[in-house]
Formats: structure tokens, sequence, C-alpha cells
């Protein structure tokens, strides 16, 4: 397997992301069901981080547990160094607005790290290998990308906009995809942590942003209801793809 091969595998990876965007093009006054979207999208955060945390802690718990509590820390302390920034701009989005998105756009990408280091990992491991996980996490990332372009759209960021934000999200797997292939010893270690870290981060967002966020425009119960269904059906994916 070349370095090259595994480098294309992980960019094809990372451009499904932006095909999440895809189904808004379809949608209609997108702005009446900004609640539904947002509980939509932290239910398929809310799905990818039990499977971050199932997959992390068959390798390693400790590690893994250290990195879910260094990867929500990360979170609070970035989302409150930016939350001092009054004038926050994020392409059409200013305020809160504008600090939700950048902190989905962040969550997503350091998300993205691990899984390029899979990718890398099992390509070590053999080509048969490494492009059934590439494959995987091709198809894996489309309702990733679906889950940032629910939060950017209906806040007035374009479908273009946010699926050239879904793929900048999962640039991160071609650039460790490389590394994490001609250095596996190294990198296998350092997976469950990073996990963790990225599992933390996500359900960090879905409890103190996205479910707070999705609560002032649409009902309790149909938020749990979108949020429910949308975490059993990531849960549901993953499990096909990767069990």
């Amino acid at each position: 397997m070349t370095v090259a091969a595994v480098f294309f595998a992980a960019l094809v990876t990372a451009l499904a992301t932006g095909l999440g965007a895809l189904p808004l093009l379809l949608g209609r006054r997108i702005e009446g069901w900004l609640g539904l979207g947002t509980a939509v999208a932290a239910g398929f955060m809310a799905g990818a981080s039990v499977g971050l945390f199932w997959e992390g802690t068959g390798s390693n718990v400790g590690r893994t547990v250290l990195g879910a509590v260094l990867g929500a820390a990360f979170i609070i302390a970035t989302r409150g160094a930016l939350g001092h920034h009054r004038h926050l701009e994020f392409g059409a989005l200013r305020g809160a607005d504008a600090l939700g998105a950048l902190m989905i756009v962040c969550v997503m990408t350091l998300h993205s790290f691990t899984e390029g280091i899979g990718v890398g990992v099992s390509f070590g491991d053999g080509a048969a290998l490494g492009a059934l996980i590439a494959t995987a996490i091709a198809v894996h990332n489309i309702p990733e990308g679906l889950a940032i372009s629910l939060v950017l759209v209906p806040r007035g960021i374009s479908v273009r906009r946010a699926a050239a934000w879904s793929v900048f999200s999962s640039l991160p797997q071609p650039l460790m995809a490389v590394p994490a292939f001609l250095l596996v010893e190294w990198f296998e270690p350092v997976l469950p942590a990073g996990l963790g870290f990225a599992g933390g981060a996500m359900i960090w967002m879905v409890g103190a942003q996205l479910v707070p966020d999705a609560l002032r425009t649409a009902s309790p119960a149909s938020v749990a209801g979108a949020l429910g269904a949308a975490a059993v059906a990531m849960i549901g994916l993953q499990l096909v793809l990767l069990g």
C-alpha cells in the first residue's frame, strides 16, 4: 500500500462529509424547524459519541476516560474564551449564532483527527482492512455532514457553504492518515485517548449547547423524539458498518 493511496482514501472520506448537506437543498422554509434540526444534529453527535466511547474503551478504558475529560474541558475552555468576543463573526452569522456554529465545526474537526488516525492505522494492518474502514468512515461522515448543515443552514448559511464547512471539518482525516500509516506503532496507543477526547467534546456540546438551543424553538417532547431517533439511527449505522 502506498502513501498516496492512503492519502487518497482518506481524502475521499473527507469529501463524503459534504454530501450531508445535499438533503437541505430540498428544504422549504427551513427556518421554521430550527429547533428540530438542532435536535437531530444533537442526536447524530450523541450517537457518534457512543460509538467513539465503545471503540475507545475496547482498547483502553483509562485512556478513553482521560481523553473524554480532556475533550470536554478543552471545549469548555474554548467556548469560554470565544464567548468574551461579543462581536464574533462566522460567515454571515453574528454573536451567539456565530459562536454556536463555530463550536460545532470545531468539535467535528477535532473528531476528524481520530478518524484520520483510524484510517491510517487500519491500512497499516493491510490494504483490505484499510479499504473497509475507509469506506465505513466515508458513509459515517455523511450524517455527520448533515449534523453540521442542520445547525448552519437554518441560521442563514447557504447549503453550498455548509457543505464546504462540512468538508473542511474532515480535512484532518487525510492529513492524519498518512503519518498514522507510516508510524502505526506510535499512533495505535494514542487512538483510545483521541476517541475519548472527541467523544467528550461532542457530549458536552450536545448537553450544554445543542439541546438548550433546540428547546428555545421546539417543545421538549419533539426535541426528545428527534434527538432519540437520530441517535438510534447513528448507532445503528455504526453497528452495520463496523459491528
